[in-house]
């Protein structure tokens, strides 16, 4: 912990440090009520040593990741690929609006929607 001298006191700087900003997108904010409402033991500990915020975005992240990787992954194993869309706009839309909300679905229920 650091400590700024007033006077003659030391006094603890309480607040945090600047983070880098990060908008936390609805992954991360599913996960931040979670903790907060199911986990209030790791919710508290990571208020209190100031790594909240950096625990939640590395969760969102992470969650964009594997949700970017199984959107390509189905794309590719259903031939959804950049010659359908040259070919047939509207087919790939379709097809890709639909491997989209398949994935969403995939993510909303693999933990309860948390």
């Amino acid at each position: 912990m650091d400590y700024t001298l007033c006077g003659d006191y030391y006094l603890p700087n309480l607040l945090p440090a600047q983070e880098e900003e990060y908008k936390i997108e609805i992954y991360g904010q599913r996960y931040f009520r979670y903790i907060k409402e199911h986990d209030k033991i790791l919710f508290i500990n990571l208020l209190t040593t100031g790594k909240l915020n950096e625990h939640i975005v590395e969760i969102d992240k992470c969650a964009q990741e594997m949700k970017a990787m199984l959107i390509r992954q189905m794309a590719e194993q259903e031939g959804v690929n950049e010659t359908l869309k040259e070919r047939n706009q509207l087919e790939w839309v379709e097809r890709m609006n639909n491997i989209r909300n398949r994935v969403e679905e995939i993510f909303k229920y693999q933990r309860g929607d948390f």
